[in-house]
């Protein structure tokens, strides 16, 4: 028995949900999303909420259960609120700044990093503080972690990338006898 599965998921005004056999699709006020629902998981819509269940007992569908029911209530979120990742930038000579919708890194390297967000993510920067704006919680966060991979923070300085309000443990470093 799943305990995320058992909830039911709200759904609020302005939000469209279509379910054509295992393919759901929901559309708010920021966008549209769609999913495919594993086998042995049904859908149904009653009095404004999605009701997620278990058609059969097999093992496999006890397990993509909660999992069916987190994936479409972040598509619910999404298109209604949205997801954002914050990422923070520390480093005296690390620079980003916006050309157009590209971002555009300066990290230290020999050369600037130019990202293109995928389709559906949108860049906000202000001084240090990259913002990663999408509907799609799984594309957000994968977007945000590429951005991170460039330079991670490193663990003597501190200086890099990483995630607002993320604490690095710092090294001692070596010491001179």
């Amino acid at each position: 028995m799943s305990r995320v599965g058992k909830q039911p998921i709200s759904v609020p005004e302005g939000v469209d949900i279509r379910i054509d056999d295992r393919k759901v699709n929901v559309k708010g006020k920021k966008g549209e999303l769609e999913t495919i629902i594993p086998r042995g998981i049904s859908v149904k819509i009653n009095d404004g909420k999605i009701f997620v269940s278990v058609e059969s007992g097999a093992k496999e569908s006890n397990s993509s259960w909660g999992l069916a029911r987190s994936l479409l209530n972040n598509m619910v979120i999404g298109v209604t609120k949205g997801f954002t990742k914050t990422l923070e930038i520390r480093g005296r000579e690390y620079r980003m700044n916006l050309k157009g919708k590209d971002l555009e890194l300066d990290l230290g390297y020999s050369h600037p990093i130019k990202v293109t967000p995928k389709r559906g993510i949108e860049f906000k920067v202000e001084e240090t503080k990259l913002t990663v704006i999408g509907i799609d919680k799984a594309l957000v966060g994968e977007q945000a972690a590429e951005i991170k991979a460039l330079r991670p923070a490193e663990v003597y300085k501190g200086k890099g990338i990483r995630y607002d309000g993320e604490y690095i443990i710092h090294k001692e470093g070596k010491r001179g006898l």
